[in-house]
């Protein structure tokens, strides 16, 4: 039987929370060490899941692995260690807190041979999934990302949603980077940090002619997560929270209701069967571990990681001041 892989998670926020959980429920993966500067909150979470709480990073000589969900601020610092180290990392989005430092982390693990996979988590959503399996022809695609506002989140819409979908746009249109990127970030919560945008509206065009529209927003009233791609004879529609995926074909219009009152149209609504079910942060840790096994190609994984962070950080850089 292959021996656990050991892992340090650094971080007990919200995603670092979840982390742990799924890291302490894996069967192939163990918790042994919680980094976190807040003793109360890193020993309590260390002791839930049995593992052993520091301060620090410190050295990693009992680890195999690493994951980053502390604040983006936090990124570079703490992923140059787990570089240094020569330790697989796992590591949120965004990499770090601008381009050229995401720029540079991706570049050191080249160097170095180690594995790295940013935490593009939409990636792993069953519903995404089977959108992305059913898709032959994109022509347009229209991504919304809408939530209220969380006082905990100093980084803007742009990296801290935005950046998801943009990230799926360039996979449905098969990988390849937009040949252009235009848009606008709005500042308007008063709590929010001078740089810190409260939405993100952006338009790309790929090379195929295929053209996405993407939206963020951190001061709606509800949480909306939707992808619709239209392709010449069918719609796609996905609800990323639900985790539903419905095909619209438009059939037939007729002019005029009998009574002359109105119009009628013609459609047939598929619901396909989703292709994986697994919750998307238990996936995404499957595919760290399979990267780590040899079974994906580390390579690929990692020239995957910033095309979306170009996307974003250009858009942040066109409209700054």
């Amino acid at each position: 039987m292959r021996a656990k892989v050991r892992f340090a998670l650094v971080g007990t926020g919200a995603m670092g929370s979840l982390h742990a959980r799924v890291l302490a429920q894996s069967e192939r993966a163990e918790l042994v060490r919680v980094v976190e500067p807040r003793e109360a909150v890193g020993r309590e979470v260390a002791e839930r899941y049995g593992a052993v709480w520091s301060r620090e990073l410190d050295d990693l000589s009992d680890v195999d692995a690493v994951v980053i969900a502390a604040p983006t601020e936090f990124h570079r610092s703490l992923a140059e260690q787990v570089l240094s180290a020569e330790k697989p990392l796992l590591i949120e989005k965004p990499v770090c807190s601008n381009l050229s430092e995401s720029e540079a982390i991706v570049a050191d693990a080249e160097k170095r041979g180690v594995p790295i996979l940013c935490g593009l988590l939409e990636r792993f959503n069953p519903a995404v999934l089977t959108v992305l399996a059913l898709l032959d022809n994109p022509l347009h695609l229209r991504a919304t990302r809408h939530s209220p506002y969380v006082p905990r989140i100093r980084t803007g819409v742009a990296w801290d949603l935005l950046i998801h979908d943009v990230d799926l746009a360039i996979q449905a249109f098969g990988g390849q980077e937009p040949t252009m990127v235009r848009g606008s970030l709005g500042h308007f919560h008063p709590n929010s940090l001078a740089h810190a945008e409260d939405v993100a509206e952006t338009v790309l065009r790929f090379g195929n002619g295929g053209l996405a529209s993407v939206s963020a927003s951190r001061i709606g009233q509800r949480k909306v997560r939707t992808l619709m791609i239209s392709e010449p004879d069918r719609l796609i529609e996905a609800d990323l929270i639900l985790k539903t995926v419905t095909i619209y074909r438009h059939v037939a219009l007729d002019a005029a209701t009998p009574d002359g009152r109105g119009y009628r149209q013609q459609g047939i609504i598929e619901v396909p069967e989703l292709i994986a079910n697994r919750e998307p942060l238990a996936a995404q840790l499957d595919h760290f571990l399979d990267m780590l096994a040899g079974k994906v190609d580390v390579d690929a994984e990692r020239l995957r990681i910033l095309p979306a962070h170009r996307v974003v950080g250009r858009l942040v850089e066109d409209n700054s001041d």
